[in-house]
């Protein structure tokens, strides 16, 4: 199983936790979804820290920072055409690579990686995010595995 090098703008498959699940006492997403590797740094000794928000079908709420991904987009990352939404109100941080990876497809079971986002869509994703965090709008939750 080859993984990705895991980059800021990198699409993967992952078992996303939201912070309602986690409120509510839960450890585990309930389901695999694309998710956008917002930064990724090492910590210490070679350990790897991910952080990724997740992308959804659910349009946001009037509480939740997001942004449409463009059609064109979806289509370079191999996703459906429904509309779809980056939420940059929460996001989580792992160590890389963690248990929580998910194949993009069962089809593809050594897949990770949709592909990488466009530049100027991270940047506006990042700056959201930056906004957000400042204004204490985005909440982490910090996946143990």
């Amino acid at each position: 199983m080859a993984l990705p090098v895991p980059e800021p703008g990198l699409v993967l498959g992952y078992n996303y936790l939201w912070t309602h699940e986690h409120d509510a006492g839960l450890e585990e997403g309930r389901k695999a979804r694309p998710c956008a590797v917002i930064l990724a740094r090492e910590v210490v000794n070679g350990v790897v820290q991910v952080s990724v928000v997740p992308i959804t079908h659910s349009p946001p709420d009037a509480a939740s920072l997001a942004i449409e991904i463009p059609g064109a987009v979806k289509r370079h990352l191999g996703l459906d055409s429904e509309r779809s939404w980056i939420v940059v109100s929460e996001y989580n941080a792992f160590n890389w690579p963690g248990a929580d990876l998910a194949p993009v497809s069962r089809e593809t079971p050594n897949q990770f990686s949709y592909g990488l986002l466009p530049p100027a869509l991270y940047e506006q994703i990042r700056s959201l995010m930056l906004e957000g965090l400042g204004q204490k709008k985005t909440r982490q939750v910090t996946r143990t595995s």
